[in-house]
């Protein structure tokens, strides 16, 4: 019998669920290759694209972008803090990556309230990715296509004025690279590809970085032993005075680079709270696996929360113990594959610098500038779809450290807009 040794309902249910898994991959493989330039589908187009975000998420460019990274990250903050109730982590977590990605990776003026609109637009846009490819009134899947029209006709109008106006910047953002290497490799790329390409450097940036960024605030709550360590490590470096106020200045990703302890929690974040579930990949060449032999062409899925919870190199894997990756351990070092919160070879998300760059200055403004409490009496579960997120997201009251830090300063979106 088919289902022998199964309970019934449970089979029917597990099958039920592969289909829906089936159905969703199918439009959003679908909506996103409506995102991918045509041009990527040539191996040398494709060569080329791979160099550009080699620049785009080079080491300079990191350490261009890392003073703006902080000027946005201060301003949410204060913003948080100031905030009579609490907040939605979540929730506000995508709006703190999508204002990231606009001001700083595309380097966008956008004013804030055309900011705020633009984010409600790319939010119903990403709500509906997840939506059957059927093209009938009312649909998600006609609500996401118009809301992606709307949104590329605001990024038109950004790209257009940015066009126009190239004085007063001391770093080229992401979309200026883009631009700069099409033309020393003889293409001009149109403004539907500006677009394109504009839109899916925001896809990229924005859900997995929210789902991580919710994390890293939630095990700080959980493990105030762990935000505590973490003070001590910026003390120690003076980013943090012995009276527990931040010190003047902007950090630099080599001082980032030195905070080993910083480096541990952001790697044990990832290690449990993996955004995604796993990637997909075309086997090259025919090879066994557990006796099993899996042929060349075959589509195949890798599951990186499963590795991480099955990894024999990892200790108690369900505890978060950031000293795992502490140079006395180093429990990640012990094998290839074991640790792949942004997959592994030839494959590895080009993004992931930019991802933890993110994250740690995220962490070290949170322990620097903010006092933050659980607004619930309990934590909320947690999700895996689309991304690994708080179900109803993550309530939260922020208090700044003092009523300085409680105002939101007027000159942060000059400071933004200037010379860095």
């Amino acid at each position: 019998m088919l289902f022998e040794g199964l309970d019934l309902v449970s089979a029917l249910a597990t099958l039920a669920a592969c289909l829906v898994s089936v159905t969703l991959l199918l439009a959003v493989s679908q909506q996103l290759w409506q995102l991918r330039w045509a041009a990527t589908r040539d191996k040398k187009t494709g060569h080329w694209l791979l160099q550009v975000f080699s620049k785009i998420f080079s080491h300079e460019a990191l350490e261009s972008y890392l003073p703006k990274i902080q000027l946005v990250i201060q301003d949410t903050l204060r913003a948080w803090s100031s905030h009579p109730e609490a907040i939605n982590v979540y929730q506000e977590a995508q709006k703190l990556t999508f204002r990231m990605a606009i001001r700083v990776l595309l380097g966008f003026s956008i004013p804030e309230e055309d900011l705020g609109h633009l984010f409600e637009v790319y939010q119903q846009f990403v709500d509906n990715v997840f939506s059957l490819p059927v093209d009938l009134p009312f649909s998600g899947y006609r609500r996401g296509i118009q809301a992606r029209q709307i949104l590329q006709k605001g990024l038109e109008k950004a790209i257009r004025e940015k066009l126009q106006c190239t004085q007063g910047k001391d770093y080229s953002d992401a979309l200026d690279l883009l631009i700069e290497s099409s033309k020393e490799h003889g293409k001009e790329m149109t403004m539907q590809e500006l677009k394109d390409g504009t839109l899916e450097l925001i896809f990229a940036a924005y859900a997995t970085t929210a789902s991580a960024s919710t994390s890293l605030i939630m095990q700080l709550l959980k493990h105030p032993t762990v935000l505590e360590k973490l003070r001590d490590e910026l003390r120690a470096h003076g980013i943090l005075h012995s009276g527990g106020c931040p010190c003047e200045g902007t950090l630099r990703l080599d001082t980032l680079s030195g905070l080993r302890y910083l480096d541990c929690v952001i790697k044990e974040v990832m290690r449990l709270f993996t955004p995604i579930s796993g990637g997909y990949r075309t086997v090259l060449q025919t090879f066994e696996l557990d006796g099993f032999q899996i042929p060349k062409g075959w589509s195949v899925m890798y599951s990186i929360r499963d590795t991480h919870d099955t990894a024999p190199v990892f200790k108690d894997v369900n505890v978060f113990d950031p000293d795992r990756f502490s140079q006395a351990r180093s429990e990640d070092k012990d094998g290839r594959f074991h640790y792949l919160p942004f997959g592994g070879g030839v494959r590895t998300c080009l993004g992931k610098h930019l991802a933890k760059l993110f994250l740690k200055v995220l962490a070290v403004e949170l322990a620097s500038t903010s006092r933050f409490e659980l607004a619930t009496r309990t934590f909320p579960r947690i999700t895996l779809v689309p991304v690994l997120h708080p179900v109803d997201g993550l309530s939260v009251k922020f208090f700044g450290l003092d009523s300085n830090q409680n105002k939101i300063l007027p000159e942060t979106e000059a400071m933004l807009s200037a010379t860095v």
